[in-house]
């Protein structure tokens, strides 16, 4: 069993999807979890869920596309405890849509929320986590950025950019005690994916070894490993979380 008591735990992206499977599953280990998120609302329901299963977990309202907000949630998350042991970056969105079809204020949009966005909280949340010479930090990516996928070509870009981010992060990071790592989903039941063509849904399900889609605590389960005292001797590495679909030699 993996123990997190003692441990405080940021998350992106945690009132739904990934982001709250992986919110419940810390919380659960025994983590504090602070959510982030826009969606104040699902956010509290988050919350509301872990506290009920006897958990601790507190919600912030948070922007990832903007430096500002980013730096003002840091300031007051680590005002008040400090620093964050673990830091997960979740949050995400993505239309599929053919790359010819893409307008500047989409692809803007995109490369802000999916890459920068990681960017930001990791350079926000880092000073205090070096100061104290440790910590863990999970990025969460794509197959998309790994192989490629029709109708996502910039997305695949932005999380491609995640994966070597990730890798030059734990490279920089290493000296500091800090791990470093990165979970790439495959096509995973969540309400982004949910609202993709049924044609699509269809065509995935044929080809994935597993033949059903990830589901959400899939992918909490492989986060929880890199979040956790297990992964300590691990840095700068790559997991799919697929089903089989991704397999490389």
């Amino acid at each position: 069993m993996i123990d997190l008591k003692g441990k405080t735990a940021l998350v992106t992206g945690a009132a739904s999807g990934i982001g709250r499977a992986t919110a419940e599953t810390l919380a659960e280990a025994g983590a504090h979890v602070v959510g982030a998120d826009l969606d104040e609302t699902r956010l509290a329901e988050m919350v509301k869920a872990v506290e009920a299963a006897g958990g601790s977990a507190e919600g912030v309202a948070m922007d990832v596309t903007s430096w500002d907000a980013v730096n003002a949630v840091a300031a007051e998350v680590n005002g008040r405890h400090g620093r964050m042991d673990i830091l997960v970056n979740v949050a995400g969105w993505d239309r599929i849509e053919p790359f010819m079809q893409n307008d500047e204020a989409f692809i803007e949009k995109i490369v802000s929320l999916n890459y920068l966005g990681q960017v930001r909280v990791a350079k926000a949340f880092l000073p205090p986590m070096i100061e104290a010479q440790q910590g863990m930090i999970v990025n969460v990516s794509s197959d998309a950025g790994r192989v490629g996928s029709m109708g996502e070509t910039v997305y695949a870009g932005a999380k491609g950019g995640v994966i070597a981010f990730t890798k030059s992060l734990a490279r920089e990071m290493a000296r500091h005690g800090i791990c470093v790592n990165c979970v790439c989903p495959g096509p995973t039941d969540t309400p982004l994916f949910a609202a993709q063509p049924d044609r699509m849904r269809e065509a995935l399900l044929r080809v994935i070894p597993f033949r059903r889609l990830g589901t959400p605590q899939d992918l909490a389960n492989a986060i929880l490993f890199f979040a956790s005292p297990r992964a300590s001797y691990v840095t700068g590495q790559v997991l799919s979380v697929s089903g089989g679909l991704t397999m490389s030699g």
